[in-house]
């Protein structure tokens, strides 16, 4: 599971597993997070594009059964709303393309999903995190933890079995 939270210069990401996917069950485990960077340049479409890159090399080297990412929300400032929405969009793409099936979740909802409750504080969902996959500290930085509360909330939510990622 590939859990995705994009942005115009930083996108984080995480994938998530089961220790016996066959199953349905099993113990969840993170396999890889990490953060996409964007190159530092005013020109949107070189940063869109670098996002596809990485996000279709991470799709194409996990082979995952989905991939997660927040919904669309309206933001007070309306270019940053647009401006992630076209970071958001690369990243649909990029699932398509490999077909890939999407689940769009609410922030709410995965705070709802990690913690037991929709108004959980990011160091909240953090810590549930780290928890939930029994990790000594939440993922670092912030934006890969984002993305690995995303691959939770499916697996958590979804209640089906997954194909074990391919790891190399």
């Amino acid at each position: 599971m590939l859990g995705v939270d994009p942005g115009s210069t930083v996108t984080g990401y995480g994938v998530v597993g089961r220790a016996d996917a066959g199953r349905g069950g099993g113990a969840l485990h993170l396999i890889e997070c990490g953060v996409v960077r964007a190159p530092k340049t005013p020109d949107l479409a070189r940063r869109l594009a670098a996002i596809h890159v990485e996000i279709t090399a991470l799709i194409a080297r996990h082979h995952p059964d989905a991939l997660a990412i927040e919904t669309v929300f309206v933001s007070h400032n309306p270019r940053s709303a647009l401006v992630l929405g076209q970071a958001r969009g690369v990243v649909v793409l990029a699932a398509a393309q490999a077909d890939v099936t999407l689940a769009e979740y609410a922030p709410a909802l995965v705070k709802q999903a990690v913690t037991g409750t929709g108004a959980a504080t990011k160091a909240q969902v953090q810590h549930m995190t780290a928890r939930l996959l029994r990790l000594a500290a939440p993922p670092r930085p912030s934006d890969a933890a984002d993305g690995v509360a995303l691959a939770l909330t499916h697996l958590l939510r979804s209640g089906r079995p997954l194909r074990r990622a391919v790891v190399g």
